[in-house]
């Protein structure tokens, strides 16, 4: 043990040692900084702004260029928390859950409580999934290839099975959940190149992108739900001792964002599954372990401290089998994946013998990263929070011109915008009629993963779905989504039963 203690402290002081020149410092600040602006504006994300930098770094330092990417991945993270919180547009898929109570604690004027927290358990998050990254990246990435076709499909069928527990109505939760996966079949099927419900339209082919389809439900659903009212919502003020988190605030938070960590950094180190499914399942623990659980999706600060720091702990899960086996565990780090190879690196096993300079020079910018983005994030979350102090009359045109801008500035094409109207009036209508939004987003960015994963299965059991029971993880994973859908239905069940007979017994 203390042979291995001192290989990893030699290997982190090569990586500060890597990281602590002028060049690799200034390319780490500007690429959080860049993944900041890029996480703030709905329609990029991590994956392009990367994709959009890559040419530019051809030919370049691929250690200082790798640095950049790095910064882009983790703080864009951070940026899309501020959207999410302030008007209730998530710009990642990964921010979805925390829009539910972080947009409901601005209404109640604590944005930059939850801001703050945000970026308090992000950083801690993002240091701890770090130290699992030099730590435990080998353990884990030998227990990555035990998930394959049957158990990623069980792991996403958990998923959904468990829509009861964020959205208060297991019923409704799984409706939206199962119109989410309907609304994903639109367009090519991905293995047979078969059109599906396009029903001859150019511009279905390509389905429903999550940009649009969660601006419209969220963004534009709410203005349409708030102008709907009868009487305008109250105007936000925001003082200065809600500015920041409270010593109560960070009591009911600290092991949100230990749990959260735990559950992201190992869902992330699934090559496939990111930041999305780690978030949910992180919200969905913190509500299940709440001694108070009515409190989500009305502004518990638990609620954003989770999947926040599960997105981030998701994001350092990724590099571990990027690093340790070449294969990328998100859709950022497979670009990532693709500028190590024009380098002329190999990722892989090998890595860490032929490179050790770029791969713990890396892990070293990834603390000194996180720790710029908590300076940035701290301040910037008491100045965000006064955007909410401008009047509603002025605020809804500019979150409309929002989502505007990010739906088609990553399409260009007005049938999205068209398309956007008419899911925005769903959203409204979701509201009106309290059906929760985030099961349906999350059912359309999980099909695809869903599909594959099952139609893999098949194949390899010619058929049979006996290899969803004769593989271990796989019989686990489908006991718990038994337990998911059965064990809250027959609580449900039990109450009505001893509500029917109380009233029978008082009318007696």
């Amino acid at each position: 043990m203390g042979v291995l203690i001192m290989d990893i402290v030699g290997h982190l002081a090569l990586g500060f040692a890597t990281v602590f020149t002028w060049s690799n410092l200034l390319s780490c600040l500007l690429g959080v900084v860049a993944g900041q602006l890029i996480g703030v504006l709905p329609g990029i994300g991590p994956a392009a702004g990367i994709a959009l930098l890559l040419p530019l770094t051809f030919g370049g330092d691929p250690i200082a260029s790798t640095i950049m990417f790095a910064g882009i991945y983790y703080g864009a993270q951070y940026g899309g928390t501020m959207t999410s919180v302030l008007v209730n547009i998530p710009g990642e898929s990964s921010t979805v859950m925390t829009s539910l109570d972080g947009h409901q604690l601005a209404k109640q004027g604590r944005a930059g409580a939850a801001l703050g927290i945000a970026a308090i358990g992000s950083f801690i998050a993002g240091v701890l999934g770090t130290i699992g990254l030099l730590l435990a990246a080998p353990l884990l990435a030998r227990s990555a290839l035990a998930f394959g076709p049957p158990e990623y499909c069980m792991l996403v069928l958990l998923g959904l099975a468990a829509l009861g527990l964020v959205s208060g109505s297991l019923i409704k939760g799984l409706m939206m959940g199962a119109l989410g996966l309907l609304i994903a079949t639109i367009g090519v099927d991905p293995q047979i190149g078969s059109t599906r419900f396009t029903f001859d339209q150019i511009w279905l082919l390509d389905g429903f992108e999550f940009l649009m389809v969660a601006v419209a439900l969220f963004g534009v659903g709410e203005v349409l739900a708030s102008v709907g009212r009868s009487e305008p919502p109250a105007q936000i003020v925001t003082k200065l001792r809600n500015m920041y988190p409270t010593r109560s605030d960070w009591a009911q938070s600290r092991f949100a964002i230990l749990r959260g960590t735990v559950v992201g950094f190992l869902v992330g180190v699934l090559p496939g599954a990111g930041a999305t499914i780690a978030s949910f399942f992180a919200y969905a623990i913190e509500k299940r372990v709440s001694k108070t659980p009515e409190r989500f999706g009305k502004g518990a600060i638990e609620g954003v401290a989770g999947p926040e720091a599960a997105n981030n702990a998701a994001s350092a899960g990724a590099m571990v089998p990027m690093f340790a086996l070449g294969l990328p565990g998100s859709n950022s780090t497979a670009i990532m994946l693709g500028a190590l190879i024009m380098f002329g690196l190999r990722p892989g096993p090998q890595l860490f013998q032929t490179n050790p300079e770029l791969v713990w020079g890396i892990i070293a910018s990834m603390f000194v990263g996180n720790l710029v983005l908590l300076i940035l994030n701290l301040p910037l979350a008491g100045l965000s929070a006064q955007l909410l102090r401008v009047p509603y009359k002025f605020l809804y045109p500019t979150i409309l011109a929002l989502c505007i801008a990010g739906v088609y500035s990553q399409s260009n094409s007005l049938d999205d915008l068209y398309a956007m109207v008419a899911f925005g009036a769903l959203g409204y209508f979701m509201k009106r009629y309290d059906y929760p939004a985030a099961p349906l987003v999350l059912g359309l960015v999980l099909e695809p993963l869903l599909e594959n994963s099952l139609r893999q299965s098949l194949t390899l059991s010619f058929g049979s779905v006996d290899i969803f029971v004769t593989r271990p993880i796989s019989l686990a994973i489908l006991l718990l989504v038994t337990a998911a859908v059965l064990v809250p239905t027959a609580l449900h069940l039990a109450y009505v039963v001893r509500t029917r007979r109380a009233r029978e017994a008082d009318v007696k």
